[in-house]
């Protein structure tokens, strides 16, 4: 008999209890990724409208993604530790507050802000449904629901900037902050109504707070090096010194503090688990491509291809389609056939062809082809983000679910930050050294225009972000090649974490998925195991084999 017996039947939730259970955790998460997904196509505009540069930009972005990343496994944390349900809620809460308030912004540091608070709950809701998930459903049975998560996703990814640019176009894009209220709302009343959660041993509680500050300052004075150096102040400099010193040893002291601390924001001792090793460098990959994609791709459509923002969300629905497929049919053939890796292995080769040809685009490449790239690196984020964490809690303590949910979230987002901080770093330092080679040309062309050519030689000078649309033809064509040859420069950067990702899958152990919740393994009384053992890998195998012998007979004798 191994660990990995099922249940008893009464101990087991049906699908309809579990469908019921998920629906306020999936209304939840369609808040938080329309959230930010409704403002990614009219970003350009809000930043032009603030009067930002393209640093301010990056920040925006970056500034979400750096407190997801570090709030992430503190909430990882809290769940091993509190009620879930109540976390869930006060996550919502904090994220759609932040959302609403960033609507009001008055220039771009406000704005920053206000998009900083809004990870904070983004980062909680990212971890604690992949936490609630396990609490419910067994490893074998999540890419079955996982296609549910997929199609929110989809949803919200594909809804979200066509909403977004309508909005932008037709009313302003302070509305785009203001429409996610009252989705929260409804699923506040859903978690309440039908989120109900196994209780939980009181145990005494301590957080590491000193762990929470470390951890924030060394990735905060990372971005910043990243963001300024080479524009602020030279690579080579006393900045750069005191900030990638400080980050170090920033580092160092917050690796010392968890290896001392009872309660470690994230347990170093999961590192050696090879599978949360493995897939902490995976996802890192993962999360530069799916950050980079919906920041620099919404940037290519409207700065290199004079789209609007509604015609930039259309544009990028081969990218949506590419991961709604690939999420949802490889959740069904991981649950129907138990097999993970080959699956993985794949996306991560996709992941490789839609970022190495996506580094290839320019202005005026066929669309056709733009399609195609954007499909590839879609399919490639939607194989491997959600089934990473999956694999990962297949092999995780029971009651170190909640921080390696996390951790793997945790990794995947300071990827996808690093990674965008880095991409649009380059994005700027190419469009103006392209903008200074395209000097003279532009010069003429502006001149051509006479008197309405004053106007936007000032706010070409000033370094705001253009509105390419609006501008005339002339010089249009100018600002799109300039655009795209730095876009697809920022592409170029993320080839090498994908090749980095199919390598660490390739060497992840092949452990077949198990077929008990989180709560089962509590009562089973696996609290005590690291991982997954060799022989229990080889007897869930042999398992998972006569379950399918079963389930064929069953199909048979019912035809």
């Amino acid at each position: 008999m191994t660990a990995e017996t099922a249940a008893p039947a009464s101990t087991r939730m049906t699908h309809r209890e579990v469908l019921t259970a998920l629906s306020g955790l999936l209304l939840g998460m369609f808040v938080s990724m329309l959230g930010n997904t409704v403002v990614s196509t009219s970003l350009p505009v809000i930043i032009h409208d603030l009067g930002g540069d393209q640093a301010a930009f990056t920040w925006v972005v970056t500034a979400m993604l750096l407190t997801m990343a570090i709030s992430t496994p503190v909430w990882g944390k809290l769940a091993d530790l509190f009620n879930r349900k109540l976390l869930i809620q006060l996550a919502l809460v904090v994220f759609v507050l932040a959302t609403a308030a960033a609507g009001f912004a008055q220039d771009p540091g406000m704005l920053i802000a206000f998009r900083a608070l809004q990870g904070v709950g983004a980062g909680g809701l990212a971890a604690l449904s992949q936490v609630i998930m396990a609490d419910i459903i067994s490893p074998r049975e999540r890419g079955r629901y996982m296609g549910l998560f997929g199609a929110v996703m989809a949803l919200a990814t594909i809804g979200g900037p066509l909403l977004g640019g309508v909005i932008t176009d037709t009313l302003s894009w302070r509305w785009n902050f203001y429409i996610a209220i009252p989705f929260a709302v409804g699923a506040l009343i859903l978690l309440q109504r039908t989120l109900h959660l196994p209780a939980r041993p009181r145990t005494k509680v301590t957080i590491d707070y000193l762990g929470i500050v470390l951890l924030a300052v060394s990735v905060s004075l990372l971005l910043i090096w990243i963001t300024l150096a080479g524009d602020s102040f030279d690579w080579w400099s006393v900045p750069t010194v005191l900030m990638v010193g400080g980050a170090l040893a920033g580092t160092a002291l917050f690796i010392l503090v968890e290896l001392r601390s009872r309660e470690p924001l994230i347990p170093l001792s999961l590192f050696r688990n090879r599978t949360f090793t493995l897939a902490v460098i995976a996802s890192i990959a993962t999360g530069i491509a799916m950050f980079g994609a919906s920041v620099f791709l919404s940037q290519y459509m409207q700065l290199a291809r004079g789209a609007t923002p509604t015609q930039a969300g259309l544009m990028t629905l081969p990218m949506i389609a590419g991961l709604l497929l690939a999420s949802i049919g490889i959740g069904q053939l991981i649950s129907r056939f138990g097999h993970w890796k080959p699956y993985l292995i794949g996306g991560s080769i996709s992941l490789i062809a839609g970022t190495a040809l996506l580094s290839t685009i320019e202005y005026d490449t066929n669309f056709v082809l733009v399609s195609i790239y954007m499909f590839l690196m879609g399919a490639g984020v939607g194989a491997t983000m959600q089934n990473l964490v999956l694999i990962v809690q297949n092999t995780t303590r029971p009651t170190e679910i909640g921080a390696a949910s996390a951790g793997v979230t945790f990794f995947r987002s300071l990827g996808g930050t690093v990674g965008v901080s880095v991409m649009g770093a380059a994005l700027a330092a190419t469009v103006t050294d392209l903008m200074a080679s395209a000097r003279e040309d532009l010069t003429a062309a502006i001149t051509s225009l006479g008197a309405p050519g004053a106007a936007i030689a000032e706010q070409l000078q000033s370094g705001e972000l253009p509105q390419v649309s609006e501008l005339p033809e002339v010089v249009r064509v100018i600002i799109e090649d300039v655009y795209a040859q730095g876009i697809s420069h920022a592409f170029l950067i993320a080839v090498p974490f994908a090749v980095l990702s199919l390598i660490a899958i390739a060497f992840l152990p092949n452990v077949a998925l198990g077929r008990m919740t989180t709560t089962e393994r509590m009562d089973a009384g696996e609290a005590g195991l690291a991982t997954v053992s060799v022989s229990q890998g080889m007897d869930a195998v042999a398992g998972a084999s006569a379950d399918r012998q079963t389930e064929r007979a069953g199909d048979e004798s019912a035809q």
